[in-house]
């Protein structure tokens, strides 16, 4: 197992180093450019900030528990070599580029989303449509991991203490660090020892315990406060000291594959198709999702980074090497199931509790009982949902101001919020049955919707990026081409596949509207795209 990591590492790093240096250059980025942060300071969402503190935040916000999740599903399927390949390839060539391209032309605009983007450059209908497609997107992305990190909180009693004590501790070093004038290392050091007390405490004295509903609500208010509020007081702070856990479970998983001595029992290949899932084309490169590419990753490159980078230079290190970090966690997450034999019960678990239980294997190493290695690695991947929670909820605040003209007052926040809000809110309160009567989980009767909507952003988002990419006389335009016209036709065969199979429910009928609305917008953009011819590349 130690030589599958070295390899991976190895490709991610060359991939960061050259292909990194070489889109760097493409796009003619300069230190000295003007970056929104500095030039629409508000103190609310423009607010320069220290690289370090801010890829703690972008990293944090775009994981979520995608690239845990989809790899392991994806290698339950399908064997864990086809995933391994994807999550390489997909992330240095489409992943990475699009989220720094998402990024750099977010800045070079103002810092405004993607979806303002399209509006510029394809027309005022393919904007309105975007923006209606994304906002869904967000809204599927708050009911799915609200809905996984109430059940965990419901089991683990210890992880639900240490995520609110993550809460408190953020506001109090973001007031330190913005309001009093803390130096970052102290603020850091102080932060951190508090939270290593607290989950010392959670750990060894859980009393926390309280209902799946009560939580839900908790979580919901969470995501409204982390909204409306500077963007320095909660969001950024615990963004940032997040990662620091997330950091820990890197290095934790690290040390388990390359010292561990764990051999590889899972088979490599299983299957070409599986009868949940479907055929690997399309559904591997759906299934693995934020592992390999994310559309969310561009709302939130456009949607928060880009209203925070200090530097133009700074977004290959934000954008670019926060989606390596995530294929390094997409390769952790398949370290915990290639050392599983296939007839072992746990292969056949949900993938928090595969995670969870090889990360406490890995703990074990440097000497962490497995038990408590495995509540850690809930706690990590609740961390991952919290900070994807908080960050799509103002995400979405965004676009509803967008699509309404409300502005950023404090009541605009409020309503804007209380609106992105109202579908999750419902989703989660209604009793969903699935082909056998039997009531289930929220989360699970959305996944399979959020996975394909989710990458079929991806696809719209790297065809809005090849069309500005043209107008700007980008050359090498066929290294964005290529990838969206690969992801467009991955994702709309993966939808297509889906409704044809299923019965008519409310899963797809919002299915049918969101592939007419991604099938205009591919038209659209296809449009625009062939009336003004491309540049002829040196």
């Amino acid at each position: 197992m130690a030589l599958y990591a070295v390899i991976v590492l190895v490709l991610l790093w060359a991939g960061y180093r050259f292909y990194g240096d070489f889109l760097e250059k493409l796009y003619d980025v300069s230190p000295d450019e003007p970056v929104p942060s500095a030039t629409m300071a508000d103190g609310v969402d423009y607010v320069p900030s220290n690289k370090y503190v801010l890829l703690g935040h972008h990293f944090s916000s775009i994981a979520g528990a995608g690239p845990i999740v989809g790899p392991l599903i994806a290698a339950a399927a399908f064997g864990w070599l086809p995933a391994v390949i994807w999550v390489v390839i997909g992330t240095v060539f489409i992943g990475a580029l699009h989220d720094y391209s998402g990024l750099i032309i977010s800045i070079r605009h103002q810092g405004r989303s993607i979806s303002e983007i399209a509006h510029k450059y394809i027309n005022k209908r393919t904007y309105k449509l975007f923006l209606v497609f994304t906002w869904l997107t967000l809204m599927y992305v708050v009911a799915v991991f609200a809905d996984i990190t109430a059940d965990t909180f419901v089991k683990e009693a210890a992880v639900a203490q240490t995520s609110l004590a993550y809460i408190l501790v953020s506001v109090v070093f973001g007031l330190g660090l913005y309001k009093f004038k803390f130096g970052l290392k102290v603020s850091t050091l102080t932060a951190l020892l508090a939270l290593g007390g607290a989950m010392y405490l959670s750990f060894n004295f859980p009393f926390l315990w309280a209902g799946k509903g009560v939580w839900i609500a908790a979580l919901l208010a969470y995501c409204f406060a982390a909204s409306i509020l500077p963007v320095w007081i909660l969001l950024q702070p615990r963004d940032y000291l997040s990662s620091y856990l997330l950091y820990v479970s890197l290095a934790i998983g690290l040390a388990g594959i390359l010292l561990g001595g764990h051999s590889v029992t899972y088979p490599a290949f299983k299957a070409y198709s599986d009868p949940v899932i479907g055929g690997m084309f399309p559904f591997l490169f759906i299934t693995v999702a934020c592992g390999a590419v994310s559309g969310f990753h561009a709302l939130v490159s456009s949607g928060t980074t880009s209203k925070q980078l200090a530097s133009a230079r700074d977004a290959k290190f934000i954008g670019f090497g926060g989606m390596v970090l995530e294929a390094v966690v997409a390769m952790i997450a398949l370290g915990t199931i290639m050392m599983l034999a296939p007839g072992d019960a746990l292969a056949g678990a949900a993938p928090a509790q595969i995670y969870a239980a090889g990360l406490g294997r890995f703990s074990a190493l440097i000497g962490i009982s497995p038990d408590v290695g495995r509540i850690f690695g809930l706690l990590v991947i609740s961390a991952f949902m919290l900070t994807t929670l908080d960050s799509a909820t103002r995400i979405a605040r965004y676009i509803f101001q967008e699509m309404t003209g409300m502005g950023n007052s404090l009541w605009g926040r409020f309503v804007s919020t209380g609106a992105s809000l109202a579908l999750p809110v419902a989703l989660l309160n209604i009793r969903i049955t699935g082909p056998s009567g039997a009531v289930i989980p929220c989360w699970k009767f959305i996944w399979p919707l959020f996975g394909v909507t989710n990458q079929l952003l991806a696809a719209l988002v790297l065809v809005i990026i090849y069309i500005w990419a043209k107008k700007m006389r980008v050359k090498a335009l066929k290294l964005i081409m290529v990838p969206a016209v690969f992801m467009s036709a991955m994702t709309i065969w993966a939808l297509v596949s889906m409704l044809s199979h299923a019965g008519f429910n409310l899963m797809t009928l919002i299915g049918g509207v969101l592939l007419v609305l991604a099938l205009t917008v591919v038209f659209e953009s296809a449009r625009v795209v062939l009336e003004d011819p491309a540049p002829t590349e040196a």
